[in-house]
């Protein structure tokens, strides 16, 4: 068995994961979905949602795409909001931060 290569940590718990994951949950509600309804548009359980919203799972670059998408939201704006986060900030830590992520 091969280990990960140092540097490179495999955590699920790390601050920006835990903002990635705010920040999705934040583009589900401002579309006004449930982790039910937003399951059904990904033709996934609402387990699948609600384990990556928690942080118990990540999403690959596939499921992310298709997740924005199901979302109405553009997945290179929702990219981009992630990045001008910062490292270890959650979108909650920008007061008054908009995230206009709706596809156009």
């Amino acid at each position: 068995m091969t280990s990960a290569p140092r540097g490179i940590g495999k955590s699920i718990h790390s601050s920006d994961q835990a903002a990635f994951c705010e920040l999705m949950i934040g583009a589900r509600k401002a579309a006004g979905l449930t982790q039910h309804a937003l399951a059904l548009r990904v033709k996934k359980p609402q387990s699948f949602v609600a384990k990556y919203e928690g942080g118990e799972r990540r999403l690959d670059v596939v499921e992310f795409i298709r997740t924005s998408r199901a979302l109405d939201a553009d997945p290179l704006k929702l990219l981009a909001a992630f990045l001008t986060i910062g490292k270890g900030k959650s979108p909650r830590a920008k007061a008054g931060a908009k995230w206009d992520t709706r596809a156009r």
